[in-house]
């Protein structure tokens, strides 16, 4: 991964770990459901962020090796992992 994608989703992912300490600490102070639910709506958006970038990256560097390496099983392995990753992932 590349260092700055590395330092970028660190620091999302350390926001994204307040968050959800903040969204405990609302049910425990029995907030109104609306408001739990809008916070972690907001989680699950911010960490499909993290997972767009991570698999940006991979693309422009792990499958992008892949293919100028003119290695078919690396490229055919490459692929078929990203499309096993696609096939569990909800755009």
């Amino acid at each position: 991964m590349e260092h700055a994608t590395q330092k970028s989703c660190i620091a999302r992912l350390r926001r994204i770990e307040g968050q959800v300490r903040g969204i405990a600490r609302m049910i425990e102070d029995e907030r109104y459901c609306i408001d739990v639910v809008t916070q972690v709506q907001a989680v699950k958006a911010a960490l499909q962020k993290v997972e767009t970038e991570v698999l940006k990256d991979h693309v422009q560097h792990c499958v992008e090796h892949a293919i100028t390496s003119g290695n078919a099983k690396e490229q055919r392995q490459k692929v078929a992992e990203l499309l096993q990753v696609l096939g569990r992932t909800s755009f």
